[in-house]
């Protein structure tokens, strides 16, 4: 029996790939960091380019250059394991991040890869991801994805296993290394953990006020929940620790941020 008003509704076809996703990424060796980042002096960078310019820069851009700018230092994070045995490194940092857009009326996120955003301004990465905000509503599958959606589950699955078979045709389609902006939807800190089926991701959270010391004197700053996430079959404690270390310097010091006539309205 049920209670009325109760229903019941359709499974939408695109969560099947969300769902396939999660099972497949829950089979690798994932280590997860909790790390808290001050994020004040990039806050207060992106404030007075705003005031400057009129123009507010993604804070998500921002965190993707960051992110790649650190990856390129530590190569060995942006690689994968193949079937054989082999690990693939790649050169360019090609980076699969969340962006809220509209999809039949709701703003959610989608995947969009920015492609070499280690070699890209951050203005550049801002305007790519502007972008992808303001297309078109993609309310509509194509006719391969709904085949692929409607064959069994261990079918729909084997795609997922691309990272293991074939790291240059996941890299194609999907990137190398992954944002994933839970942050954006809430208020507050808090950390996020995920399985994923990226050798790196960093899980974005929240933003809280903490007390630091700077200069020798306790003051308030904002601090990011970030959840870095590494395939531990690719990579060890030390490269993983060496690399966040990198990350957390990048951010802090507002990377990408520096220079107020990038960001003056065209």
């Amino acid at each position: 029996m049920s209670d009325a008003g109760d229903r019941i509704e359709p499974f939408p076809a695109r969560r099947r790939g969300t769902v396939d996703y999660m099972r497949t990424a829950g089979r690798r060796s994932n280590v997860h960091g909790l790390i808290a980042v001050d994020v004040t002096r990039a806050r207060r960078r992106i404030d007075a380019i705003e005031t400057e310019t009129g123009r507010e820069p993604s804070f998500t851009a921002f965190l993707v250059g960051c992110l790649a700018r650190a990856v390129a230092d530590h190569p060995h994070v942006n690689a994968y394991r193949d079937w054989r045995g082999r690990v693939h490194v790649f050169e360019a940092v090609d980076v699969n991040v969340l962006v809220e857009t509209t999809i039949k009326g709701d703003r959610i996120g989608v995947p969009h890869v920015v492609r070499r955003a280690n070699e890209r301004s951050t203005r550049s990465i801002h305007d790519e991801i502007r972008a992808a905000q303001d297309a078109a509503d993609p309310t509509d599958l194509s006719r391969w994805a709904e085949v692929a959606l409607s064959l069994p589950g261990v079918l729909r699955r084997l795609v997922w296993r691309l990272p293991q078979w074939f790291p240059g045709q996941w890299r194609n389609v999907a990137g190398t290394v992954a944002v994933s902006a839970v942050g954006m939807y809430g208020h507050g800190g808090g950390w996020a953990i995920s399985p994923t089926n990226y050798t790196l991701q960093v899980t974005v959270g929240g933003i809280s006020e903490q007390p630091r010391l700077v200069d020798g004197e306790i003051t308030n700053r904002e601090f990011l929940s970030l959840t870095v996430t590494f395939d531990h079959d690719v990579v060890d404690g030390a490269p993983a620790a060496r690399f966040i270390d990198r990350l957390r310097e990048r951010i802090e010091d507002a990377h990408g941020l520096e220079q107020t006539d990038d960001w003056q309205v065209d």
